[in-house]
């Protein structure tokens, strides 16, 4: 009986090793991983008030807020807010009076874009027009880990309208891991611009 458990112990004493042995250094390493976002479906609701010379689409998530009396002048500003993403497009219409006032607006909304060049890792630029409704535009998509303002566009009729929006996230800039975030506001900037019809 002691011989077995002689044997026994042995035995045990011989696969400790084998067992502590074991190091964590041995495991591959795990890729960085961020949280999953779950969006829902693109919706839209039209927004027809008496305070803008045209009417657009903006996203069911957002929620429409006045910069200043909207009543007070031709020119406007105001913000789309999508409070559980902590997303904000900015907004501003202006009232033209010739070409000249035209080239300054696109001008001045071109430094507004290169404001973030230095942060950038390139700019896709693209053009957009829509002769029957008179939109006639450019989006900026600025990529970039640390861009403040990932996605800008500027629209006009070309001789009495100008819109110009710029999205931004109130968070620390990150945007591999707001990426879906910002995809699902720059779709709804897309389609806000595209419904765009003036009066």
């Amino acid at each position: 009986m002691k011989n077995k458990s002689l044997v026994v112990l042995c035995l045990m004493a011989l696969c400790l090793p084998l067992v502590s042995c074991h190091s964590r250094n041995d495991e591959a390493p795990k890729p960085t991983a961020y949280l999953r976002i779950d969006l829902p479906a693109h919706a839209y609701t039209l927004c027809d008030t008496a305070a803008l010379p045209f009417t657009f689409e903006r996203g069911a998530l957002s929620r429409l807020q006045w910069k200043d009396n909207p009543d007070r002048s031709q020119d406007k500003w105001f913000t789309l807010e999508y409070p559980q993403y902590k997303g904000y497009v900015f907004l501003s219409y202006k009232r033209l009076h010739g070409p000249a006032e035209l080239k300054a607006q696109v001008d001045t909304s071109y430094r507004f874009v290169e404001d973030n060049f230095h942060f950038s890792s390139g700019v896709d630029e693209n053009r957009f027009m829509d002769q029957k409704h008179r939109l006639y535009g450019t989006t900026y998509h600025l990529k970039g880990q640390n861009v403040a303002s990932t996605y800008q566009f500027w629209i006009t009729d070309s001789n009495h309208h100008f819109l110009r929006g710029a999205l931004y996230i109130d968070v620390t800039p990150n945007n591999d891991s707001l990426a879906p975030v910002l995809e699902y506001l720059q779709a709804d900037m897309n389609h806000l611009m595209e419904s765009v019809r003036w009066r």
